[in-house]
């Protein structure tokens, strides 16, 4: 009987969601409590030996080691257990700016296409439809090389530019079904204003399409923000991953037995 029970259990227990929670759950507790247990300052150029191995292994100097560096450092002496309880933190927070960026214009467009329709409704979906066009990260790395060093919430403003037309759309959709909807109709004809309908009738209703967005949005722009910063074309002075990837790169550490 018990071993039915764990096999049902098992069954409905979503494995993929649990994996996604923990690797996030992780990532948020060396963020946010790795500063309690390490030293953040570690992360920044010239405060440890530059290309340590991490503890347990020999490179191919044989220098070993050592507890002080866990995880090794890189060649410009930054600790790598403190750039990402640093750096992890960081490109978050320029992802969830920008995913919350593009989900406001999102759903501000999407919710008064949908909902209008007639000509608002085609202008917004012909400027949505040819900014989904554009190959966002050509742009990105031409406005990043144009500007130089951005700061991390430029560039979370900067990405957001590109990821607005994913969440306009879908929200627009949602707009347009629950227009023709029973409870829409019947505030219509109860004489309900047009933002009532808005904000107190399909408002609340789309609540879960607009959490699902705003998550859509962050991940687009944790992929575009690293994928920059790999290229070098991101804020230099703020510790990040892709940054370090970026510096890890460079310095050709997988050749060098320094991963």
């Amino acid at each position: 009987m018990t071993r039915i029970m764990l096999k049902r259990l098992a069954a409905r227990f979503d494995w993929p969601l649990t994996l996604g929670l923990g690797l996030l759950g992780l990532v948020l507790a060396l963020g946010l409590l790795g500063r309690a247990f390490w030293h953040p300052e570690l992360a920044y150029p010239a405060t440890s030996l530059p290309n340590m191995p991490p503890l347990g292994f020999t490179d191919f100097r044989g220098i070993e080691g050592v507890p002080e560096h866990p995880l090794g450092t890189e060649s410009s002496g930054r600790d790598m257990l403190a750039l990402i309880i640093v750096g992890a933190p960081n490109t978050l927070l320029m992802a969830l700016v920008a995913g919350l960026i593009s989900t406001l214009i999102g759903v501000a467009l999407g919710f008064f296409a949908g909902f209008s329709r007639g000509r608002l409704d085609g202008y917004i979906r012909l400027f949505t439809d040819v900014v989904m066009t554009i190959p966002p990260l050509l742009v990105l790395i031409v406005i990043q090389a144009a500007i130089g060093n951005v700061e991390l919430y430029t560039m979370a403003v900067l990405i957001a530019l590109f990821e607005w037309p994913k969440p306009t759309r879908q929200i627009r959709a949602q707009v347009m079904s629950m227009r023709e909807s029973g409870y829409v109709a019947t505030a219509v004809m109860s004489g309900a204003s047009t933002l009532r309908i808005l904000f107190l009738e399909i408002l609340p209703n789309l609540l879960p399409f607009i959490a699902a967005s705003f998550t859509l949005a962050t991940s687009s722009a944790v992929l575009a923000a690293i994928g920059l910063e790999v290229l070098g074309l991101g804020p230099t002075r703020v510790p990040t991953l892709g940054t370090t990837i970026s510096s890890a790169i460079e310095s050709a550490a997988i050749f060098r037995g320094l991963w």
